[in-house]
């Protein structure tokens, strides 16, 4: 690896990983309504998420820790949402 190179988290496999769903929405339907997240392999503190909808399939966000951190805490605090 070189390290004058950013890494590149979509570069990277994620084909063994183990997702951790957290669903809600149509509990119980066909359909989840389910964002599934995993940590990448080879990347310190990356993240790939899925949405586990059919028409989901294929389609994944890749972020560090520091990202997702950043839109967890925006989206609680714009939504009025606390622990």
């Amino acid at each position: 690896m070189n390290p004058d190179k950013p890494l590149n988290l979509y570069e990277l496999p994620v084909h063994e990983v183990e997702f951790v769903a957290f669903c809600g929405g149509n509990l119980g339907g066909e359909h989840e309504t389910c964002l599934a997240v995993a940590e990448i392999p080879g990347a310190a503190n990356g993240y790939v998420l899925r949405d586990t909808k059919p028409e989901g399939a294929r389609h994944e966000v890749r972020a560090t820790v520091h990202e997702l951190d950043a839109f967890a805490l925006g989206w609680a605090r714009r939504r009025g949402l606390t622990p």
